[in-house]
């Protein structure tokens, strides 16, 4: 398979893949917590034409925003925000500490600028990692 062709299929792959767990995760905080606010991003991995494109890019920060925020102030926290993955996504090489590549990277330096502003901001891998960090959030 062309490497360029495989490379297309294997991003719309993944982000076909992390739309079920966002819906998922969406539909869990409908029925848990009915009057949470919150604001889902499913544009992130939409195809868009080369000029919907610059304006999106010239409206933005440039950060890779998380993909998930819930408007509900909890303990010392403002909010919190997810960067949700489908589950088995890793996020680290094998030593534990690099990241698996540039985009992750860039989504964690967007998580630790939301932690350093008063946010809870974490990568949650797959729906029972997310469900299981709201359900703790929300009880703080």
């Amino acid at each position: 398979m062309n490497q360029n062709l495989k490379k297309n299929f294997q991003t719309k792959d993944i982000y076909n893949m992390e739309k079920h767990v966002q819906l998922a995760v969406v539909n869990y905080i409908k029925l848990q917590y009915p009057k949470a606010i919150f604001r889902s991003d499913t544009g992130a991995g939409m195809r868009l034409t080369i000029g919907q494109s610059k304006q999106q890019k010239a409206i933005q920060n440039g950060m890779a925003f998380p993909d998930l925020f819930i408007a509900e102030p909890r303990g010392v926290y403002h909010g919190l925000f997810l960067e949700l993955k489908d589950h088995g996504i890793k996020l680290f090489k094998r030593d534990g500490i690099t990241m698996v590549n540039k985009h992750i990277e860039e989504q964690q330096l967007c998580l630790d600028a939301l932690n350093d502003r008063g946010y809870a901001a974490v990568f949650a891998v797959g729906f029972d990692e997310a469900a299981k960090i709201i359900r703790n959030y929300m009880k703080l």
